[in-house]
């Protein structure tokens, strides 16, 4: 990749975040409707609700969680934070792969030697694997 290269990015999809905050709503309505009287399930279901709408949020103000230029790669960090992984920190970007319940889950890992960052399919819009080849074609050789 050149220096006038463009920044590539990777997001979660659109569609993900509005998921996330039907399912949120549905949760009160579950909590309401099978409540019979009793607050504890009101009260689960809205603070099972609130986190959902709360990770939904997240995906809302911080939508791109990987990106990467000629100068290294920057990464979501904390809340909605942005990270700059210069090349010469990133030591491996790898896939791993794993079966669970018959299904086989695939997580990017770029590892910075004093961090390590995790990012599923959801977080970026892509397989993992496509991901990871475009991030092994653009850093630089050196």
């Amino acid at each position: 990749m050149d220096e006038t290269s463009p920044v590539r990015q990777w997001r979660v999809p659109p569609t993900l975040p509005a998921a996330k905050l039907a399912g949120a709503v549905l949760l009160v309505a579950l909590g309401l409707l099978f409540a019979d009287g009793d607050p504890v399930r009101v009260t689960v279901a809205a603070l099972a609700a609130a986190a959902l709408a709360g990770w939904a949020v997240r995906d809302l103000v911080a939508p791109v969680r990987l990106a990467v230029d000629p100068a290294g790669l920057t990464v979501i960090h904390g809340f909605a934070g942005r990270r700059l992984l210069p090349w010469s920190a990133v030591e491996a970007i790898a896939v791993d792969r794993r079966p669970r319940l018959g299904l086989t889950s695939e997580t990017l890992e770029i590892d910075a030697g004093n961090s390590l960052h995790l990012f599923g399919r959801y977080d970026l819009g892509a397989t993992p694997e496509e991901v990871a080849a475009a991030l092994r074609a653009a850093r630089p050789v050196s």
